[in-house]
């Protein structure tokens, strides 16, 4: 093994020797098993260039893609489309060069830097490799160099994307009355159902007194928001390890020598409309105070295939004007909206302190620099602290304006806010508190810090830690002494009955708590529903499977689809709860059926009825193994996939489609990048990690589906963090780039 490893970094100090001229770029891409790549380099340009082909290996297609995306060419790469018009319009209009400058100057000058060696080691990767390039994206044109400006226009992308990037089509389409308009169903989602679960744990509760945490973020398993393990050191000034996103250019979250961090999807609020008050003389201008002001128009030019398409969009100094069917522009109104992270240039800076922070301490300080766009922070260290905080970009709303300046539009979901635009005192706030104007001040979010625990699974701040819950922010925020959803109370159950031991805990207990793939919703609930069973012959079978059940999500288990299948309907029957939601019992509240209505009892029947006949008529066996209908198709073979809903009680999250004849795949998204991370009494990580989906989606990559294999067999990886571990490493491979 040691003569394999020597031969390698013999060969590769050879390579670089061919070569003795001074080179603006140089780095080593260090590879250990399963396609994890470790860049060392000693200066910030070439660690983003030596990033960036690292990604590049596993992502060049779905990064192609993306930049073709925010640079608004997906007409004219992909083929025609109303969508591909309706992305083009939007960000050839809204990432305009001026914000990405902007964002350009709000960098240190080493990120800037870091930014210049990211886009030439993208660029040397294309060059190094045009004729070999994954059969997704061989010899297409839409993989083409890139410039700075490019880069920008991503990054911003991605920062909208769960704000105005849900109103695209709305926003490309508007237009004054009596001009066409095509019709717009408004699918507003904020996060496209992705989330995540986190558990920080300090030094009071865990056997060698350092922090402990576990990261799951629930993100998808196809596209731009895949992660990709990487590994970026600088000698003795930057030595971290995580994920970025395929289409990103920094660890997102990750650990180092002294603290670990991830991140959970918030509650809080990204975006407000405003309802315009219209001139009755002209409907391009609308009131604001004691004056009427013009809405302009911004003309961007879309290529197409055989030319160019001019488009128009209208925006408002709250932002863009947009349609839909619940939300046209009349002559007397139209709606425009406002996104928290539009211009907030914070981002960048607030990554790069998380990158080298040494305290859970440092982590407040990084995220309180404002750009962290749609997420909790929670965090551990390796003195033993434990940290949570919903930090992120939220409109500066106060109870003025919460009080009095809303206004209702029926038939969107409650989660809009719609404020009058046409007085002043209904804008966001701005507080000089704040680095970002109209965003709520980083004092005026909650945090909380700790040597015992915190959790997040996606419910507000308020039941962090139930035994010291957060509250009086801002309803913005996110909702105080409401019930708490299934996935938020498996996580605080299971962790609670390994407290409840007075049991000091380790890495391994955490891992165990997911990888059990124990489902709350039916450990809950399923023995009052198999006493509606009885004697009951239209859903015999059904019932029996349930009985034998062992309530996971195992890949060996059977029936838990009979169960996925039954709460889908069940959990909307009305007042189906025996004990109804308690604020002073949060954890343990709602529970029970309420069996003894008959209104309920017949509701949970018919529901149990459908589900059979649903799986039956779908082809799919009430006792099949779980592994055997929920899987993921890699190369033609099928790798059974454990966890399921998350709402359904699942702390062990996956989504799928349901695919008749089949089952449950593809796999949608869910349980990503898991990290549990630790210290060793020598200060160095104790990381154990997976990618569940594996580090490349291409299918001619030998690393498309190898850690899901892994995934399926409940096994992790011990990650390789110091150089011993990282040379030690029977997959041990190394590359030394050299550019100007």
């Amino acid at each position: 093994m040691k003569n394999s490893i020597l031969l390698v970094l013999v060969s590769a100090m050879l390579l670089g020797c061919a070569d003795d001229a001074d080179h603006r770029y140089e780095v080593d891409i260090r590879w250990t098993g399963y396609g994890i790549p470790h860049v060392k380099a000693n200066d910030w340009g070439s660690l983003g260039y030596g990033f960036a082909y690292a990604t590049a290996t596993d992502g060049i297609c779905v990064f192609a893609r993306e930049v073709a995306a925010a640079n608004g060419t997906l007409s004219a790469d992909f083929g025609a489309s109303d969508q591909n018009l309706a992305s083009d319009t939007f960000h050839r209009a809204m990432i305009t060069q001026d914000r990405v400058l902007r964002n350009a100057a709000a960098m240190s000058e080493n990120m800037r830097t870091y930014s210049a060696g990211f886009v030439d080691g993208y660029n040397r990767f294309i060059e190094d490799n045009r004729d070999k390039l994954p059969a997704s994206c061989a010899d297409e044109k839409w993989v083409r160099a890139i410039n700075e400006l490019d880069l920008g226009r991503m990054f911003i992308a991605f920062n909208i994307r769960y704000g105005t990037g849900n109103f695209q089509a709305g926003i490309a389409a508007a237009a004054p009355p009596g001009e066409p308009v095509a019709a717009v169903q408004l699918d507003y989602d904020t996060t496209q159902g992705i989330g995540s679960n986190a558990i920080a744990l300090g030094s009071e509760l865990t056997r060698s007194g350092k922090g402990i945490l576990f990261g799951n973020p629930h993100y998808p398993w196809e596209g731009p928001a895949r992660f990709h393990m990487i590994h970026t050191t600088i000698p003795g000034e930057l030595d971290t390890m995580g994920v970025s996103l395929l289409s990103g250019n920094f660890i997102a979250i990750g650990f180092n020598r002294d603290v670990a961090w991830t991140h959970t999807v918030s509650t809080a609020l990204r975006l407000t409309l405003f309802e315009l008050e219209l001139n009755p003389e002209n409907p391009l201008q609308y009131r604001y105070g004691d004056e009427f002001r013009d809405i302009e128009k911004i003309e961007v030019s879309v290529a197409l295939a055989d030319g160019d398409s001019q488009q128009t969009i209208y925006t408002t100094h709250h932002g863009p004007v947009v349609v839909s069917n619940e939300l046209p522009w009349t002559r007397t109104r139209a709606f425009a909206v406002r996104d928290a992270m539009l211009n907030n240039d914070a981002a960048v800076s607030t990554y790069e302190a998380l990158q080298t922070a040494a305290s859970v301490a440092d982590v407040e300080a990084a995220i309180s620099k404002q750009g962290i766009s749609f997420v909790n922070t929670i965090a551990a260290d390796r003195s033993g602290s434990a940290f949570y905080a919903d930090i992120s970009s939220t409109p500066h709303l106060n109870m003025d304006i919460l009080t009095n300046c809303r206004r209702n539009v029926t038939g969107l979901p409650p989660q809009l806010i719609i404020l009058d635009g046409s007085s002043p005192e209904c804008d966001w706030r701005d507080d000089p508190r704040s680095t970002i104007p109209g965003n709520l001040p980083a004092a005026d979010m909650p945090r909380a810090t700790s040597t015992r625990y915190f959790t997040n699974s996606n419910d507000s701040y308020w039941l962090s830690n139930p035994d010291e819950p957060l509250e009086g922010y801002l309803p913005t925020i996110g909702p105080e002494k409401t019930a708490r959803t299934l996935r938020t109370r498996a996580g605080l159950v299971f962790l609670n009955e390994y407290l409840d031991q007075g049991k000091k805990l380790e890495a391994g207990d955490i891992q165990s708590l997911l990888f059990s793939h124990r489902h709350f919703g039916a450990e809950l609930l399923l023995d009052d529903v198999l006493a509606v069973c009885e004697d009951d012959s239209d859903i015999a079978v059904s019932c029996k499977v349930l009985r034998e059940w062992d309530r996971t999500a195992n890949i060996d288990s059977h029936g838990m689809q009979v169960w996925t299948e039954f709460w889908e309907l069940a959990s909307r029957i009305d007042g189906l709860y025996a004990v109804p939601f308690d604020s002073d019992d949060p954890v343990n509240t709602p529970r029970g059926i309420a069996i003894d209505n008959p209104a309920v009892r017949d509701a949970v029947h018919a529901a149990l009825a459908a589900a059979q006949q649903r799986l039956l008529d779908a082809g799919i066996e009430l006792d099949a193994e779980w592994g055997d209908i929920q899987f993921a198709e890699r190369n033609g073979a099928r790798i059974p996939v454990p966890g399921g809903p998350g709402h359904h009680g699942m702390f062990s999250y996956i989504r799928t489609d349901f695919t008749k004849g089949k089952g449950y795949t593809p796999i949608v998204h869910g349980n990503s990048y898991i990290q549990v991370v630790t210290w060793n009494d020598d200060g160095t990580p104790d990381a154990r990690g997976i990618l569940t989906y594996s580090q490349s989606p291409e299918a001619d990559s030998p690393h498309n589906y190898d850690q899901t294999e892994l995934y399926a067999r409940g096994e992790w990886l011990d990650l390789p963090f110091t150089d011993e571990e990282i040379l030690a490493d029977p997959k041990f491979k190394v590359l030394t780039l050299r550019g100007d």
